[in-house]
């Protein structure tokens, strides 16, 4: 079996974790998260432990260690929740959050306007960080990642938008 899936999932106290049919739904003070489980895989939820079982075949016993990871990040993301931060790198990009949406100013010949899902908050402490929140870590990294793809970090000045733990490795400049 899969050595992910053996490792139980504590449900710390105020988190509720409930099955109905085939959906898993996960409440705390950070909100509600559903997910679908797949089949061939169960979950088990008693004594405050969530646990995935494969049943069937061999490769659910693979989905059974996913099963496990997915609802281990709903349990975290409803107490704790997400973050992901990014930084601006470069002359003149800024960035300024109103309500749902981000004002992207990133050198381009307009500003950029990118609206943020529902169930993420962001926040920009400073013109050049931005910081997104919330309890779901799919859709948290998604905006993430959306944000980032307008202007990614490049390689030989290090300008774009990178998240703050990431390292862009240089490039000389062209030698004669």
């Amino acid at each position: 079996m899969s050595r992910v899936a053996k490792a139980p999932v504590e449900l710390p106290t105020g988190v509720e974790c409930n099955l109905s049919g085939r959906d898993v739904t996960v409440k705390g003070k950070g909100g509600q998260l559903v997910f679908r489980l797949p089949l061939g895989v169960d979950l088990d939820v008693e004594d405050g432990v969530a646990r995935a079982r494969a049943t069937g075949r061999q490769p659910n016993l693979a989905m059974a260690g996913t099963v496990r990871a997915t609802v281990a990040n709903m349990v975290r993301g409803v107490t704790n929740g997400f973050e992901r931060k990014l930084e601006l790198v470069g002359v003149g990009y800024r960035a300024n959050a109103q309500g749902n949406k981000v004002n992207l100013s990133l050198g381009l010949s307009h500003p950029v306007v990118y609206e943020v899902p529902e169930g993420v908050s962001v926040a920009t402490p400073s013109a050049t960080e931005i910081v997104l929140k919330g309890a779901d870590k799919q859709v948290v990294g998604q905006a993430a990642a959306e944000i980032r793809r307008y202007r990614p970090p490049e390689p030989y000045k290090g300008k774009g938008i990178r998240y703050s733990d990431e390292r862009v490795v240089r490039k000389d400049a062209k030698k004669k």
